[in-house]
């Protein structure tokens, strides 16, 4: 064999790892060994995303893993002996809203800071911001639930917390690619030829309603809405106990 057909040599597709099989899309818990780099052992205890499997010439075997809350597009690199499996449901968690539009930035804030709070290992926090067609993709990566975190005008009071089952079967909604309140995800999903997993929208009255049409940027969040984020992490975190343990929402 060639120099270049060595280095050209494919992984395996798996990998196992205390009894269990792990592949693309397998969650990990990292244990960097001691001597590790600075930033492998910065990510001590953190949960990722097996994002693929290499071989060295030598036939050393690493797992390239994708970190939650860290840039999508960045890997680390761990042999099989540094990774524990993460079992379990996979339960995205996904902040969306414009953050120049006063309240509509609720589920952005929000996910910020849930990224930092001890979720369930199965939990992934991201935030889309307004890339709808990313989420609909995502959503058709084998999650087992989603949580969408949006602002939701429902005419209670500002500030007010709703936990709602989305019907992700709902056709009365055309797709839009730049579309990103949950019900538009959900239809782009449709027309992506998939089907979305269980979803449940953490939503909040928004006190503020500014649009993409009005010459106001409003990058804050009103004080109802502000004074919500403390309730609302704790019922993020209620609800992902929930999902991650067989409950019902």
């Amino acid at each position: 064999m060639s120099v270049w057909d060595e280095l050209e040599r494919r992984g395996p597709d798996s990998v196992v790892v205390a009894g269990v099989e792990l592949r693309r899309g397998s969650r990990v818990r990292l244990h960097p060994r001691a001597g590790a780099d600075i930033f492998d052992l910065a990510l001590a205890g953190r949960v990722g995303t097996v994002y693929g499997i290499e071989e060295d010439t030598d036939g050393n075997l690493q797992l390239a893993v994708v970190v939650d809350a860290a840039q999508p597009d960045r890997r680390f690199f761990f042999a099989p002996s540094e990774v524990e499996p993460v079992t379990g449901p996979r339960v995205l968690v996904a902040g969306v809203g414009n953050v120049f539009l006063g309240d509509d930035g609720f589920g952005v804030e929000l996910a910020r800071r849930l990224v930092d709070r001890p979720l369930p290992a199965g939990a992934e926090v991201v935030d889309f911001g307004i890339r709808g067609m990313d989420l609909a993709y995502a959503l058709l990566e084998g999650y087992d639930a989603a949580v969408l975190l949006d602002a939701t005008p429902r005419g209670e009071p500002p500030g007010t917390l709703y936990v709602i089952e989305a019907d992700v079967r709902a056709a009365d909604v055309a797709p839009e690619a730049h579309g990103m309140d949950p019900a538009t995800v959900l239809a782009l999903v449709r027309s992506l030829g998939g089907s979305a997993p269980r979803t449940i929208v953490v939503g909040c009255e928004p006190q503020t309603h500014v649009t993409v049409d009005d010459e106001e940027i409003v990058a804050e969040l009103s004080e109802p809405v502000r004074a919500a984020l403390d309730e609302a992490v704790a019922l993020v975190e209620s609800v992902l106990d929930d999902l991650t343990n067989g409950g019902a929402t």
